[in-house]
């Protein structure tokens, strides 16, 4: 089996001076869930390479057993310095696919048409999508096969209104992840602020915040297995 995620290759935060990037918890927690079940993992950005981490999300409050885990393998490490091109992935290689968060997707994935088709295809060939966190928003632009916006109608869940303003970026990013949501018909929910939150809808799965990862993973996981 064989998973690709995704993450950004956006570092600015708006116009604040101030870097950002994927959030490190958001990549080291499923990339172990899907680690330990065996999968291969490949590594995809929009401009390959390595991905700018956002800085905050590597400091001490924010680090977990599955982040300390990743920064010291060497094998994750290399596959991190070395993400492939998004434009040059085909979804026929993969099993599913994974959007990790951070606010970085604000601005690229999120208005990213080739990201956008290849979420498209993942979905067509009855492949499981999942995103969190700030990666919903990768969601916006993509469309059924008739030509409706995906989310319209579906269960989907994102970083919320409170949590933005709790970091104090509401007037950077550039729109409410939630409000989007909401604004382009998806039956939006949201648990506790920083707690677990992960709604699945068919083989879409969204999750709220870093602390959904793991199960955004592993739901992804029981889809491939309930597919099977």
């Amino acid at each position: 089996m064989k998973v690709l995620m995704v993450l950004t290759s956006h570092d600015e935060l708006g116009d604040t001076g101030r870097k950002t990037g994927f959030w490190l918890e958001e990549l080291a927690a499923p990339y172990y869930v899907f680690k330990d079940a065996g999968f291969e993992i490949v590594l995809a950005s929009p401009k390959g390479g390595q991905p700018p981490l956002d800085p905050k999300s590597n400091e001490p409050g924010f680090q977990t057993e599955d982040t300390r885990r990743f920064e010291a393998d060497p094998e994750a490490g290399k596959a991190l310095a070395n993400t492939v091109k998004l434009a040059e992935v085909d979804q026929g290689g993969f099993d599913t696919v994974f959007y990790p968060g951070g606010h970085g997707p604000m601005w690229d994935l999120a208005e990213s048409p080739v990201s956008a088709a290849l979420i498209e295809g993942f979905l067509a060939a009855k492949k499981p999508v999942a995103l969190v966190c700030h990666a919903p928003a990768a969601l916006r632009h993509v469309k059924t096969p008739e030509g409706r916006l995906l989310i319209e109608g579906r269960k989907v869940a994102g970083f919320t209104n409170a949590e933005e303003e709790a970091v104090g970026l509401t007037r950077v990013v550039p729109f409410l992840l939630e409000d989007d949501l909401k604004a382009k018909g998806g039956l939006y929910s949201s648990g506790p602020d920083w707690a677990p939150h992960v709604v699945q809808d068919g083989l879409l799965i969204t999750g709220q915040n870093p602390a959904s990862s793991a199960g955004a993973a592993r739901l992804a996981l029981e889809a491939l297995k309930t597919k099977a």
